[in-house]
């Protein structure tokens, strides 16, 4: 119980981490196109 207790710790650890690094990936090209968006009115 331990364990699966820790494994299930680790895993939701490595699911926050990784939606930050796609909300970052994705942050960056919508940061450029609302860019060039302000850009052109």
């Amino acid at each position: 119980m331990q364990t699966l207790q820790q494994s299930y710790r680790g895993f939701s650890l490595l699911v926050s981490l990784n939606a930050d690094r796609v909300l970052f990936v994705m942050a960056i090209p919508f940061a450029l196109m609302l860019g060039a968006y302000l850009l052109g009115l």
